[in-house]
């Protein structure tokens, strides 16, 4: 097992556990942040040999990467592999210009900025901890460090929100002018206290979705950004290259506690629980995982469900064995599909009706439960 070109580490800690948050994280515990460090790097030299002697790209996700103290977010950053693309992900009320400073010098080139929404009130409903001031403060801070790849992440469908605050929440963001902007649906997991206190007006978000989703991808493509993946907008050659890694199906190296990685047909993922990671790796052993070996179909449905999410083809040759063909068919002709010699992908109107679409392809999958009619 060799040749992975991408590497994510997991930083899990944060100030505080917004209330629809489902990652895996850590509130405080500043005091062992270097012991954390040390489980990375210690797990980075026991997996180095998965590694490719050129990494493509690295990631550091959360959690809040830049909540980590700052001496140690610097020492890892330093120990690990150079790559063509550094992100890490920040939420606003961490960036100070000191951080964005260390980030620029210790070798990141891309920062993902969690902004959510410049609304104070959907804020407050999200529980983050940053106003939209900060949002704006931050990413200056970031310019000002010579930035000049910055990614803004985006949440809709929040309780309260309406088309008109969604629409004024893109205004602000554009008029930043980001390279990238991540735009994604709110996902509260049943059970939590989020869904408890936000029951009924979930619900009625939900109905509103697809307008939500089509007003997003109108007001991102008129501001000048590339639609080029389900959820995500750019400047001409802005992709997130570390996320088009897992669009594409490459392998990829995961570190951390929860951590997954993928490589030479074999999925990990690391114990979610600190204490076991810690312990482990302190032995100089690697933490016990769930181990999946993908089969070959596996594989290949991965790639089709994962490909299409993106604005350019899939190599039909490459997944047509897991494809249905009548299915196939009946899509074309519904105007939902193309199949040219460039390859397979969704047409834009297959694309707003997204993974609905890409189910109902593959082979002995049932027909997923949109109507799809001419």
């Amino acid at each position: 097992m060799s040749g992975v070109r991408h590497l994510y580490v997991h930083l899990p800690f944060c100030a505080h556990r917004c209330g629809y948050c489902d990652f895996v994280t850590l509130v405080g515990r500043r005091e062992g942040h270097g012991a954390y460090v040390d489980a990375l790097l210690a797990e980075l030299e026991l997996e180095n040999d998965v590694l490719d002697g050129t990494v493509e790209t690295v990631f550091l996700g959360g959690g809040t990467p830049t909540f980590t103290e700052p001496r140690e977010l610097e020492r890892l950053l330093r120990a690990l592999p150079a790559a063509a693309e550094v992100t890490v992900e920040a939420n606003p009320e961490t960036v100070t210009p000191e951080l964005a400073a260390l980030l620029r010098d210790a070798g990141v080139t891309r920062v993902s900025l969690g902004a959510q929404s410049f609304d104070r009130g959907l804020l407050d409903v999200l529980e983050r901890r940053a106003a939209p001031e900060d949002v704006r403060r931050a990413f200056y801070h970031l310019r000002d460090a010579c930035f000049d790849n910055i990614s803004l992440d985006l949440i809709y469908g929040i309780p309260g929100q309406t088309a008109s605050g969604l629409r004024r929440d893109l205004a602000e963001a554009t008029a930043l002018a980001p390279e990238h902007l991540s735009c994604y649906e709110l996902e509260a997991k049943q059970g939590t206290r989020f869904t408890h206190a936000w029951g009924a007006e979930l619900v009625r978000q939900g109905e509103a979705m697809e307008g939500y989703f089509e007003l997003v991808v109108e007001s991102l493509e008129d501001a000048g950004y590339r639609w080029y993946e389900t959820a995500n907008f750019c400047r001409e050659g802005r992709q997130a290259r570390h996320n088009l890694g897992y669009w594409l199906g490459r392998d990829y190296l995961g570190l951390g506690i929860g951590a997954v990685s993928t490589v030479g047909g074999m999925r990990w993922r690391n114990p979610p629980r600190l204490a076991l990671y810690l312990g482990a790796l302190e032995a100089g052993t690697r933490p016990p995982r769930e181990i999946e070996e993908l089969d070959a179909r596996t594989r290949l449905v991965e790639r089709v469900m994962l490909g299409l999410r993106l604005d350019c083809p899939l190599r039909f040759e490459d997944v047509e064995e897991v494809l249905d063909p009548e299915a196939l068919e009946r899509l074309e002709r519904l105007g939902l599909v193309e199949l040219g010699r460039g390859g397979l992908l969704l047409t834009r109107r297959g694309r707003f009706l997204g993974g609905g679409v890409t189910a109902d392809l593959i082979a002995e999958t049932p027909a997923n439960e949109l109507e799809l009619t001419a």
